[in-house]
């Protein structure tokens, strides 16, 4: 069983940068897909982004693209999402996940899930 932790949340004010931290263990880290996701109150968990094992895959939702970032040091087994430019739609409990497969938007195929951090932008 694949155990993650998700760090780095917090209160923003609007036009601020974030870094989220995950870290993993209890399984091979380097051979994981690893995607970041994310649920504002009474909505659906949404796709924000993904990173393939080796880092040559990436994929963004449309409307993060451009102001997110993921990364992953597979030395520290910590995949990463660096956000800049935060708007209060931004806010929402921010997940991260790792999948045996494939790089995708997708919530079935992920196997392991995070317990989440809060990520607040006040305007």
């Amino acid at each position: 069983q694949v155990q993650l932790v998700e760090s780095g949340g917090g209160l923003v004010q609007a036009g601020d940068s974030l870094r989220l931290s995950c870290a993993a263990s209890g399984g091979t880290f380097s051979r994981y897909a690893m995607g970041w996701f994310r649920q504002a109150p009474g909505k659906d968990r949404e796709f924000v982004a993904a990173i393939s094992w080796n880092g040559g895959r990436i994929k963004y939702a449309d409307s993060m693209k451009g102001r997110f970032t993921i990364s992953r040091d597979n030395v520290k087994n910590t995949v990463y999402l660096q956000m800049s430019s935060l708007k209060p739609e931004d806010t929402a409990v921010y997940y991260c996940a790792a999948s045996n497969t494939v790089v995708t938007s997708s919530i079935r195929p992920y196997d392991y899930w995070g317990q989440g951090t809060q990520v607040t932008v006040s305007s």
